[in-house]
């Protein structure tokens, strides 16, 4: 085992025997050193409140901006509870699960299910809760340091999905998976490749925006339900939430899509803001080889972006 992989797990192994609360309590801290670090981690989190909440003042989003920053220390630690323990262990921390009978039917239909998982809450928890119900397999990407991909599969442990890699094979997997009436995993908020997705309106800015899930759905007729673990107060646990997919998710048009695609993401983001990570430059990709670079100019000049955005919808 590679020696970075090995203390890694060391530590997770270690935290695990920590209240959450106390991770929580260490996370949020965590969270306070990056805000005053004022590093790119802050810079990403500004920018982004900046286009997700643009009717705030300074004061206002820089408050915001701590929190959010908080809630990914929190994230980050309560990794130890996750990937520290057993999995059976882990689901122990889910507290209540919210619209359980929206998964339930889908799963019963026989006709597949798509799980839509945003970068919200405790998304590795909701793996756990899904691999100990049903045969669950997720698309992903290999880590860029490959050393790093023998740990993920270790701490996913006895409920680890089936890891179906991005690309035409694992493509057609998911087809195949979806009409025997299996169940797929996907992040819908990844960015995708250059060229391979659409630029659809999120929180009313362009964002380059996957286009395979929508067609996934269109074509085998699975349904798709988003689902995120929403993170409680003071280490309490974790609250499972099931939403239904926007209707125009199955579009033909892949705009349209893609577009009802980013409503269901932003309706499950909505219901627990600072635990999105907001750390990641969703908004990296621009529609025009000259647009600007968000992440680089001026908060004037984005405030100035954001508002002629504003003026074409």
């Amino acid at each position: 085992m590679h020696p970075r992989v090995a203390l890694t797990y060391g530590l997770l192994r270690l935290a695990r025997w920590l209240p959450l609360r106390w991770l929580h309590a260490l996370g949020a801290g965590l969270g306070i050193l990056l805000w005053r670090l004022n590093g790119r981690e802050r810079h990403h989190v500004e920018v982004n409140l900046q286009i997700a909440r643009p009717q705030l003042d300074d004061r206002e989003r820089a408050r915001l901006t701590r929190a959010c920053l908080q809630e990914t220390g929190r994230g980050l630690l309560e990794l130890g509870k996750v990937w520290g323990g057993s999995a059976r262990h882990a689901l122990q921390l889910v507290r209540e699960v919210h619209g359980e009978e929206r998964f339930m039917r889908a799963l019963a239909s026989g006709r597949g299910l798509i799980v839509a998982a945003p970068h919200l809450g405790c998304w590795e928890l909701l793996n756990h809760w899904l691999g100990a119900r049903t045969q669950l397999a997720i698309l992903y990407r290999p880590p860029r340091q490959p050393h790093w991909e023998a740990l993920l599969r270790r701490v996913r442990g006895r409920f680890a999905p089936e890891q179906i890699r991005a690309n035409s094979r694992g493509v057609r997997a998911l087809y195949k998976r979806l009409r025997a009436g299996g169940v797929v995993g996907i992040l819908p908020d990844q960015q995708p490749r250059s060229g391979e997705g659409a630029f659809a309106p999120f929180f009313g800015i362009p964002a380059a925006t996957m286009v395979l899930l929508p067609r996934l759905a269109a074509r085998t007729g699975a349904t798709v339900l988003f689902g995120f673990m929403e993170r409680l107060p003071r280490g309490a646990g974790f609250r499972l939430h099931w939403l239904d997919a926007p209707p125009e998710l199955s579009n033909a048009d892949p705009l349209q899509a893609s577009t009802a695609l980013n409503r269901g993401v932003t309706s499950c983001v909505e219901q627990a803001f600072t635990q999105y990570q907001w750390i990641y430059k969703r908004w990296s990709m621009r529609p025009q080889p000259d647009d600007p670079d968000l992440y680089r100019i001026s908060m004037a000049q984005l405030k100035a972006y954001c508002v002629a955005q504003d003026g074409r919808h």
